[in-house]
């Protein structure tokens, strides 16, 4: 699968930035803190900033902020 990716991406012109998924289910997307939470519970809920919002939707961003991260230096507009 990581190979398709790799090779439509290279097809388009693009870049796959592979990232560490450890704990950005965790990791508060907007404050950068670890918020500990068992996986049936499927909203994250920031102690420290307040942040509200679905699991996943969290993760995607804290994947998303990584990728970009890697990627600096990398990007054209």
């Amino acid at each position: 699968m990581t190979n398709f990716v790799s090779y439509k991406a290279e097809e388009a012109g693009r870049r796959v930035e592979f990232v560490n998924p450890k704990n950005t289910s965790q990791e508060c997307s907007n404050c950068g803190r670890i918020v500990k939470k068992p996986l049936s519970q499927r909203t994250h809920k920031c102690p420290f900033c307040g942040l509200v919002m679905d699991r996943d939707q969290n993760a995607a961003i804290n994947i998303l902020k990584r990728g970009l991260q890697k990627s600096k230096g990398f990007l054209s507009i």
